[in-house]
């Protein structure tokens, strides 16, 4: 069978030098990667917990079917209250995947006739809910209140906007108490998703919305980042949970979350809001890092960015970094727009300050 569609687009990546391939990161080098911001992932604590909830009652490794078939049980549901409980929402309706979450949202609840208005710099799952759904879509400036404002006055329908507490390119905060007040005046739905805020932003890592107590039409909370785990949540009114019980199709048309799994978010729930010492350890990081006199964005979150344009450059010092034993990757076009690649650092509360102060060094030859 001829495959040379294929290669013609493979190709054309090749040339660009954008050319994506799957890498095992080598032993032993200094994480600046990933978005385990409280090593929860490799924690003997988080080990423990689980084994200990695990050893607690019966388990299956699969869940054997969907919520709504043979798949749903009474641990998802304990962990479903909570998660509400401690997030302070009505209720909780467990995905299997931040994607699978802001697919399942976007893509049922506004209908044909409404208007989501969403961050131009909104993450690739709500962008492809939003594609799935039969409401018109429109961008706004990113964190830019004024352009949300003129975009709400043309409206029309059931309003939705759409915007994330932390991104995940640029490691800034969205201005969310004056999108709630925007949305407040033109009686919008307020969807966030908390991803990256889960478990570091709050004093007990609550996300943004929740620390700010501001209103919100719903909030999606993934496990995979600081939580340590696997899966993501959406929170929101017990009406909510019910439609998207009904409606939501990749809920409905998935194999749930395995007992293990559950188990992780439980005992990862158990322990990340007392882990105030690492939040502590971590922010100082981030303030060495951001006051080295580097060419970064401002962030008062563990995504650091230094921007250096064009796919040749950026890889190149990422490879630099890497052969300091230093794990920096380089994020490119198309992922970002041409001219805005950048290297992507992710500080930990285990990183110590000697790693960073040998990032920084680098950095700065």
């Amino acid at each position: 069978m001829k495959e040379d569609f294929l290669l013609k687009h493979l190709s054309l990546r090749k040339e660009q030098h954008a050319f994506r391939e799957l890498r095992i990161p080598a032993p032993g080098m200094t994480d600046f990667c990933s978005n385990d911001y409280l090593g929860l992932a490799r924690s003997a604590a988080m080990q423990e917990a689980v084994h200990a909830l695990l050893q607690a009652r019966p388990f299956m490794h699969g869940s054997t079917g969907s919520r709504l078939l043979a798949g749903n049980y009474v641990w998802i549901e304990e962990a479903e209250s909570m998660l509400a409980a401690f997030h302070q929402s009505p209720a909780a309706l467990i995905y299997n995947s931040g994607y699978d979450a802001n697919i399942g949202l976007f893509s049922c609840v506004p209908q044909k006739g409404d208007t989501i208005i969403y961050d131009q710099l909104i993450h690739a799952s709500i962008r492809d809910g939003i594609r799935l759904s039969k409401a018109q879509a429109f961008s706004f400036a990113h964190n830019d209140a004024e352009d949300l404002h003129k975009k709400l006055k043309h409206a029309e329908g059931n309003i939705f906007v759409a915007v994330e507490s932390v991104y995940s390119m640029d490691g800034d905060m969205a201005p969310l108490a004056d999108f709630a007040a925007l949305c407040d005046k033109f009686n919008a739905h307020l969807i966030v998703d908390e991803a990256h805020a889960t478990g570091v932003v709050g004093e007990k890592g609550e996300g943004l919305v929740q620390h700010l107590n501001l209103p919100c039409f719903a909030r999606v909370h993934t496990f995979g980042k600081a939580v340590g785990c696997h899966g993501a949540v959406v929170l929101g009114s017990a009406h909510l949970r019910d439609y998207l019980i009904n409606f939501s199709r990749s809920f409905i048309y998935t194999t749930a979350l395995p007992h293990t799994a559950i188990a992780a978010i439980m005992a990862s729930y158990d322990l990340f809001p007392y882990m105030n010492g690492a939040r502590e350890h971590l922010s100082s990081l981030i303030s060495q890092f951001q006051n080295a006199g580097l060419n970064v964005l401002p962030s008062e979150t563990p995504i650091q960015v230094v921007l250096a344009p064009g796919n040749e450059v950026i890889r190149q010092l990422a490879e630099k970094l890497q052969s300091a034993n230093l794990d920096v990757r380089a994020i490119m076009h198309p992922t970002v727009p041409r001219g805005k690649e950048r290297l992507r650092i992710v500080l930990h509360s285990y990183n110590t300050t000697e790693e960073v102060d040998q990032l920084i060094g680098i950095l700065s030859s």
